[in-house]
C-alpha cells in the first residue's frame, strides 16, 4: 500500500508573509476606521482615511516584507559561499564536521562517515547547508514571494472594514466594524490554522484577542483627544 504524508512546511515562507499581511490589514485599518469615527467625524473622512491607511499600509507591508528577507537572504548567500571556500580549503575537516553532526542524530560512527561521505560526493555544498547551516530550498528567503503575499493579503484585509463603513449607517459603524472585524480575524485565525497544520482553537484566540486588544485602545485614543489614531 503507498503511503502518502502530507506536510506543511514548505508553506511557511509565504504563509507567514500572507497571515502577517491579512492580520494587519484588518487590525490597522479597522482600529483607524474605529479612532477616526470616535473622534466624531463622518463617513467620507472615515473613508478618506482608510482608503489611505490600505494604500500606505500595503506598500510599507511590501517594502519590509522584500527588505527583511533580502537580508536574510544575502546572509544565506554569505553563509553558503564562506561553506564553499572552507570545503575546498579543508576538505577532510568539513567531512568530519558533517560526520559529528550525523552521529549526534543518533547515527553510529562508521555509517555517519559513509553517510558524509556519500552526501559529500553529491552535493556537498548542499549537504553541509542543510545539515551544518540549516539552509535548503524548502526553506530559503524568497524576498519577492514575501512582499507579494504580504501586501496582496493587507490589502484585501484592509478591504474588508472598508467594506462595512460603506455599508452601515453611521449609527452602527462602531460596533458593526469592530464585531465584523473581530470575525475576520477569528476566519483568517481558522484558514492559517489549517494551511499550516496548526492548532485551530489557538490559533484563532490568539489572532481575535489582539485585534480587540488593537481596536479598543486606538477608539479609546480617538474618543479621548478627538483626533484619528
Amino acid at each position: 500500500m503507498r503511503h502518502s504524508e502530507r506536510h506543511k512546511t514548505h508553506r511557511t515562507g509565504w504563509l507567514r508573509a500572507a497571515v502577517l499581511g491579512a492580520n494587519d490589514g484588518i487590525v490597522s485599518t479597522a482600529s483607524l476606521v474605529l479612532g477616526v469615527a470616535a473622534a466624531s467625524a463622518g463617513t467620507q473622512g472615515i473613508l478618506v482615511a482608510g482608503v489611505a491607511g490600505l494604500v500606505a499600509g500595503a506598500m510599507s507591508m511590501a517594502a519590509g516584507e522584500y527588505v527583511s528577507v533580502s537580508s536574510q537572504a544575502d546572509t544565506e548567500r554569505a553563509d553558503l559561499a564562506r561553506e564553499s571556500i572552507e570545503l575546498a580549503e579543508n576538505p577532510q575537516q568539513e567531512h568530519a564536521e558533517l560526520a559529528a553532526i550525523y552521529e549526534k542524530r543518533g547515527l553510529d560512527k562508521k555509517l555517519a562517515s559513509d553517510v558524509a561521505t556519500q552526501l559529500t560526493q553529491h552535493d556537498a555544498l548542499a549537504a553541509h547547508g542543510r545539515d551544518e547551516l540549516g539552509i535548503s530550498d524548502t526553506l530559503a528567503a524568497k524576498p519577492v514571494q514575501a512582499a507579494l503575499a504580504s501586501a496582496g493579503t493587507f490589502a484585501v484585509g484592509a478591504a474588508l472594514p472598508l467594506l462595512m463603513v460603506l455599508l452601515l449607517p453611521v449609527s452602527a459603524l462602531m460596533w458593526g466594524v469592530a464585531g465584523s472585524s473581530l470575525l475576520f480575524l477569528a476566519l483568517l485565525g481558522f484558514l492559517a490554522a489549517r494551511t499550516g497544520g496548526a492548532p485551530v482553537i489557538a490559533s484563532v484566540i490568539r489572532v481575535t484577542f489582539w485585534g480587540a486588544l488593537a481596536m479598543a485602545l486606538t477608539t479609546g485614543v480617538g474618543a479621548l483627544f478627538g483626533v484619528a489614531a
